[in-house]
């Protein structure tokens, strides 16, 4: 019997401080620029202080980009762009340095932590730091089969907490998240249409890599087929992603939730993460207050899954490309509005000058004579 209480997450995660955020917004009015004049910087400003329980917020110091790997046995129907099987590729080039998500972290200074629940491949040609938490080889066909067995989705679930608690603390105080995936936006539109109680072509995307007509419509059927099999265990969050998630999605979710309860700020990227926040929210409804979506990639199904939330993207700059890129353009954002609300210096005190009492006018010489004489 499984020892993992998802009900224990309600009561672990708080809201960010609201004395603190109330403090940091007066601050802010205290400042020379008008509360207001810079837009989203003054709520991103205000958030990161109630995040770090500061006034004035601390900078941004150690950021760590952190992505999930897997391969899905749904991409077995055509659903994405890429080959089935074939997300280790990705790995191998975001570790090499050569896709978008390692010249922007290079280039931005921040470190990129890859980990494999269900790479498709032999474990043995990836780094041991990349493979000690996978689960399985590959994640099941999900419109037919379970993705993963309870025991898998749990152990999934665990190492998510895990590599939260690593990054807590090591000294990471902002993690840019996301996937390194082959048909996993197809199990996050089956997660995201579940929860939302939507049909499959209201989440149905075209990916990564834009595919054409015909996939999108075997990607619709397999969201359909899928959907099937996921709604009788709704009630369930962790059957769920058992049943139609996978490794990566079961630890994605983990992660976020752990990092919720480490008060760790975590910015989110496309409809992947975005998913698995969805679930974390079922489970825990305050969780969202600790993490921020970086920007619309134009997939319907994130779209959906961050109004659910309430969470407004920082960005919306065509970005599909996945891999935590999108999320990470958003981490100067953040670090520029962590900077302006702590190093903006306060209007000056105008002093009031005291009120002048007139002078007590002294009795004249012919008054005092008068008076003698009277």
């Amino acid at each position: 019997m499984s020892s993992l209480n998802l009900d224990d997450f309600t009561d672990l995660i708080e809201r960010p401080d609201g004395g603190v955020r109330r403090d940091a917004e007066a601050r802010r009015e205290r400042q020379i620029v008008p509360p207001g004049s810079l837009g989203r910087l003054d709520d991103l400003g205000e958030w990161l202080s109630a995040a770090q329980s500061a006034v004035p917020v601390r900078p941004i110091e150690r950021p760590r980009v952190v992505l999930f790997a897997g391969d899905h046995g749904i991409a077995e129907l055509g659903v994405s762009a890429r080959p089935v099987g074939t997300a280790d590729q990705l790995v191998r080039e975001v570790l090499e340095g050569g896709r978008p998500v390692s010249v922007l972290a290079r280039r931005l200074g921040v470190p990129v932590r890859i980990v494999d629940m269900a790479l498709d491949c032999d474990p043995g040609t990836l780094p041991a730091e990349v493979v000690r938490h996978r689960v399985r080889r590959g994640s099941g066909r999900i419109d037919r089969e379970d993705a993963l067995t309870a025991e898998e989705a749990e152990a999934a679930f665990r190492a998510g907490i895990a590599v939260a608690d690593e990054e807590a603390d090591s000294g990471t105080d902002l993690v840019v998240l996301g996937d390194v995936s082959v048909g996993g936006t197809t199990a996050a539109g089956v997660l995201i249409a579940a929860l939302c109680g939507t049909d499959a072509s209201v989440v149905t995307g075209r990916g990564g890599l834009a595919i054409d007509d015909l996939a999108w419509m075997r990607k619709c059927a397999a969201i359909r087929d899928s959907l099937r099999r996921a709604r009788p265990v709704l009630g369930d969050q962790l059957q769920l992603l058992a049943t139609v998630g996978g490794a990566d999605l079961a630890a994605i979710t983990g992660f976020l939730l752990q990092s919720a309860v480490r008060k760790m700020p975590v910015i989110l990227d496309g409809v992947v993460t975005a998913a698995c926040a969805l679930v974390g929210q079922r489970i825990a409804f305050r969780a969202p207050d600790w993490w921020l979506a970086a920007h619309d990639s134009g997939e319907p199904g994130q779209a959906k899954a961050l109004d659910r939330m309430a969470l407004e993207p920082l960005l919306s700059h065509g970005v599909t490309v996945g891999e935590g890129a999108g999320a990470l353009l958003a981490l100067p954002l953040v670090q520029a509005a962590a900077a302006l609300a702590a190093e903006l210096p306060e209007k000056p005190q105008v002093s009031e000058a005291p009120e002048e009492v007139p002078e007590k006018e002294e009795p004249s010489e012919e008054v005092d004579a008068k008076e003698e004489t009277e």
